[in-house]
């Protein structure tokens, strides 16, 4: 393995150079935060491995500015699930059963805001060292896929039932079936969690060792866990948001075929009959659109940190991580900006969500005027 024969050289390398340091006698050598990252790496010796744990180190404006920015994004994400989820559930026009999929997206995005942010975030102020103990990193990634494998399967289960609803919408009854759409819901939440299982039974064992916290990279396990949290729902996704688009483009086809023109009573009729057509094209239309941002979101958003997750085992190992900790933390982050960006996609896209956000966040202001 090539991370075998370099890394045991690096240590060598800063070995020598610290030597060198100790051998001049002066203390002036010490290391101290500089404004650009410093990339410290030891060998761990207490597991018998020779994996390296990547330490980066910051100033103290670089501190602020990241500890500002992470912030940002957790509270962002937090209040606009929050907001989907207050929004269904206490007005009586979105509380339809066809909004639970839209619910159970909100709670497993506002999952990930409250249950994995937080701690991700603190990791990477403080250089990527895992602070939080041995049992507690297995309950944190058990949380960590459990919650972003939910909102990933939720997005494929919606892209179904959009297809659906669109292509059959006289022989689809789950959309007005409270109890199918809730065993859906369940079905999903299900599946996330038994992807947790494995590491805590003993099938793959994650990495950690008090000072790095990182999921199994057993190989099976790997190509398991993402094939499933990720590149099956993609293809759904994307299958289906190809089948809803030429379902579109056929129908807007079919409406521009012109007939021979008719006068009176059937002249009316037909104005009739183009105007649902012309209700039921734009509704196709828009569900394409939707589907399209939101499969294009979570493509860009996941694709480069699976890719990078099922190519790490094969090029590292399964020891421990190679990767520099800055393009890992990077992809883990655009990963999470999804769940952000979620809820802003259904509001624009869906009128009475917009006009619920736009009511309690006036109500709220006038309640913050007043005060």
């Amino acid at each position: 393995m090539i991370s075998e024969v370099l890394i045991p050289r690096l240590f060598k390398i800063a070995h020598e150079s610290r030597e060198v340091a100790v051998a001049a006698g002066s203390g002036s050598l010490e290391m101290k935060p500089s404004s650009s990252p410093i990339l410290l790496e030891m060998i761990e010796v207490a597991n018998g491995t020779r994996c390296a744990e990547q330490i980066l180190s910051y100033g103290e404006v670089e501190k602020v500015l990241i500890g500002g920015v992470l912030t940002m994004l957790t509270l962002i994400t937090i209040c606009g699930n929050l907001l989907v989820v207050i929004s269904v559930c206490f007005v009586k026009k979105l509380r339809q059963p066809s909004n639970y999929l839209i619910v159970s997206l909100a709670l497993a995005d506002l999952s990930v805001a409250l249950a994995v942010m937080p701690f991700v975030s603190i990791t990477d102020l403080i250089g990527g060292r895992w602070i939080f103990g041995k049992f507690f990193c297995n309950v944190f990634i058990a949380m960590d896929v459990m919650c972003c494998t939910a909102s990933i399967m939720t997005l494929c289960v919606i892209s179904i039932d959009r297809y659906l609803g669109i292509t059959r919408p006289l022989t689809y009854p789950v959309r007005q079936n409270g109890w199918c759409m809730a065993k859906m819901v369940l079905s999903v939440w299900l599946l996330s969690a038994s992807i947790t299982l494995p590491p805590l039974f003993g099938w793959a064992q994650n990495v950690n060792d008090d000072r790095v916290c990182l999921i199994s990279q057993d190989f099976g396990y790997t190509i398991y866990s993402t094939a499933v949290a990720f590149y099956i729902p993609m293809t759904v996704m994307l299958v289906m948001y190809y089948r809803i688009y030429r379902a579109a483009k056929l129908s807007a086809a079919k409406h521009n075929i012109t007939g021979f023109p008719r006068a009176g009573q059937e002249e009316e009729e037909e104005d009739e009959v183009e105007g649902a057509e012309g209700a039921e094209e734009h509704r196709e239309q828009k569900a394409a659109a939707t589907l399209g941002i939101v499969v294009g979101a979570f493509t860009v958003c996941w694709l480069p940190f699976f890719l990078l997750s099922t190519a790490r085992p094969f090029i590292c190992g399964t020891e421990c991580s190679c990767i520099p900790l800055w393009v890992e933390r990077t992809l883990l982050w655009l990963g999470y900006a999804n769940s952000l960006i979620n809820p802003f996609i259904y509001a624009f896209f869906n009128r009475d969500l917009r006009i619920t956000y736009r009511s309690l966040l006036s109500q709220h202001l006038h309640r913050n005027s007043q005060a």
